[in-house]
């Protein structure tokens, strides 16, 4: 038999403890065979809680764990930095995986899911963020390779001008004068050491922010898998 959730309204299985939608515990029932509702509570022995509430500590205990090595695998002192969005994503997975384990709670409901990974996410991102600038540190002033770094980012900055000449060359010769007299100004920008040290900081930040969202989507996802997992009796 299927009943009415009180608070979103979607239909529970008589035998679900809880919401399969909200997570709200399903204390009481309006039976239709007149049992008492003291007779259906002793259904269910013990406390139950909401499934959207985190309790924190050990949810941030788990991130911190996981969340140093996944940020670690994702920054560039590691040649497995280019998979760092499928680190980002298994590690806020699997801290939801463990604090469900360790709370013995039946399951938690997506948005709780999304925001522990949101919260691995932040750590990650953090660390993700100082682990880069400190191999950029190490490649400049321990192994002395700034002349290599100053080419490559020149190279970089020469192919920008390049495709900038080839997006004007179909503009008219006063619109085409303004676009390569502002894309200079930006080159310039871009050459000088404040422009360099500016968009790398940049980059740092977009690759952080990218680390937080795929986090956040693997927490969801490591909720919705356990809520699959999830007996329907306790």
């Amino acid at each position: 038999m299927e009943i009415n959730c009180t608070r979103c309204h979607q239909a529970v299985r008589e035998e679900d403890c809880f919401c399969p939608v909200c997570g709200l515990p399903q204390l009481t029932y309006a039976s239709t065979d007149g049992t008492p509702a003291e007779e259906q509570q002793e259904r269910f022995p013990g406390s139950v809680r909401d499934a959207s509430m985190v309790e924190w500590r050990p949810a941030l205990r788990w991130a911190v764990i996981l969340a140093i090595p996944a940020a670690l695998l994702s920054s560039a002192i590691t040649p497995a930095g280019g998979f760092g969005m499928l680190w980002m994503a298994t590690a806020a997975a699997w801290t939801v995986a463990l604090y469900v384990r360790q709370q013995r709670v039946p399951w938690i409901t997506i948005g709780a899911g999304a925001r522990i990974g949101l919260v691995t996410g932040l750590i990650a991102g953090w660390l993700n963020f100082g682990a880069n600038s400190c191999a950029l540190f190490m490649q400049r002033v321990l192994l002395h390779q700034s002349s290599r770094l100053d080419s490559d980012w020149k190279t970089q900055v020469v192919q920008s001008q390049q495709l900038a000449e080839q997006w004007t060359s179909g503009l008219s010769q006063a619109d085409a004068a303004q676009v390569q007299t502002a894309h200079t100004q930006i080159i310039n920008w871009m050459q000088s050491p404040w422009g360099h040290a500016g968009l790398q900081t940049f980059n740092f930040i977009m690759v952080s922010i990218f680390l937080l969202f795929f986090a956040l989507v693997g927490g969801a996802v490591g909720a919705r898998l356990m809520g699959r997992t999830r007996p329907t009796e306790l």
